[in-house]
């Protein structure tokens, strides 16, 4: 398999840790998003959504959408598993995987804050306070979500990582990007730091990427 991705990609990040924690090898390939790679006609043919990751199989077909990956995986390569046996805790960490993946990210994105600079005369700062907006909001309701939660462990659900952990680390990266005071959530620092503390998500760290840039 191959792993189209950008190393400061949240999307590409999610899967980069779950082939690690599956023990999975893949061929990685690079589209640098700022430079627009992601818009070649070469590219566009694989995914028209012009976003990364796409995971191409050994058979040829794309797989696009981050999520959408780590349920292949998942199914393909149930061990370690990315979600609970119990549907109430499957449940609960689709849920939680949500918060960063559908209501965060997306509203917060390098596309949607050149689209704010470009479409509406946005500053650098003005983008910058929209997405710390958005972050703290989403993070307002992951952490009311996991404080004090008796199905929350070590880590987001339980004492092993999960789908919901594959979100949440990478959005954690961007909070520290734009800035956001992390103080106010002191159960997602806790996960945060016992994540990075396990191998297969200390290796998909951006920094740890080949096409990592400072």
């Amino acid at each position: 398999m191959k792993l189209i991705g950008y190393f400061r990609s949240s999307a590409a990040f999610r899967v980069r840790i779950a082939l690690n924690l599956k023990g999975i090898a893949v061929e990685h390939a690079f589209r640098h998003l700022r430079r627009g790679e992601q818009r070649a006609p070469d590219y566009a043919a694989l995914n028209p959504q012009k976003l990364v990751p796409a995971l191409v199989l050994d058979s040829g077909e794309v797989l696009t959408q981050s999520l959408a990956i780590l349920e292949y995986l998942d199914e393909t390569h149930p061990d370690p598993p990315l979600l609970p046996k119990d549907a109430v805790g499957r449940a609960r960490v689709r849920s939680l995987a949500l918060i960063p993946t559908a209501d965060i990210h997306p509203i917060q994105n390098l596309r949607v804050m050149a689209y704010l600079r470009e479409k509406y005369d946005q500053s650098e700062e003005g983008t910058l306070a929209w997405s710390r907006h958005w972050i703290e909001t989403g993070f307002e309701a992951y952490e009311a979500s996991v404080a004090g939660n008796r199905h929350t462990g070590a880590y987001s659900h339980g004492d092993q990582p999960t789908m919901a952990d594959l979100c949440l680390v990478p959005q954690v990266f961007n909070a520290a990007r734009f800035k956001v005071d992390m103080s106010k959530f002191p159960t997602i620092q806790r996960i945060h730091a016992t994540c990075l503390k396990h191998p297969a998500f200390d290796a998909a760290q951006p920094s740890k990427q080949p096409d990592a840039e400072a």
